[in-house]
């Protein structure tokens, strides 16, 4: 298939394909008049790039991925060093949800001392008589 065609298909820009092309992770022959031309599988492999960097992975985190389906499993989460860079990027979530916990506590805290104190410290403002 054509590179527009594959665009469409996996959802994506013919713009975003070259770039995969560019770094490796998708795969075009050339035709005679020098089109791209994308085997199907291209077409899993693109949709697996886009649900990866859909949900914050980077390119280098891709690629496991694509050498997993590549190697002709059908899906690209089975192999050992993907699984390596899913347990990587676990325990990075791990680690922001552990820092916005944290965040979330310290304004709670702040609100709550802001809402007792307010009365005490805080004029009320003047209504102007107009």
């Amino acid at each position: 298939m054509l590179i527009g065609e594959l665009a469409e298909r996996a959802g994506t820009s013919t713009r975003a394909l070259r770039y995969y092309e560019a770094h490796g992770l998708v795969l075009a022959q050339r035709s005679a008049n020098g089109y791209r031309v994308y085997e199907e599988a291209e077409l899993r492999v693109v949709r697996e790039i886009r649900a990866l960097l859909d949900v914050g992975f980077g390119l280098d985190d891709v690629r496991p991925f694509v050498a997993c389906l590549r190697a002709g499993n059908a899906s690209g989460d089975v192999c050992p060093d993907s699984v390596t860079v899913l347990r990587r990027k676990l325990a990075e979530v791990d680690a922001y949800l552990d820092r916005l916990g944290a965040v979330r506590q310290q304004l709670h805290a702040q609100l709550t001392h802001a809402i007792a104190h307010r009365e005490e410290t805080c004029p009320r403002k003047r209504q102007s008589a107009h």
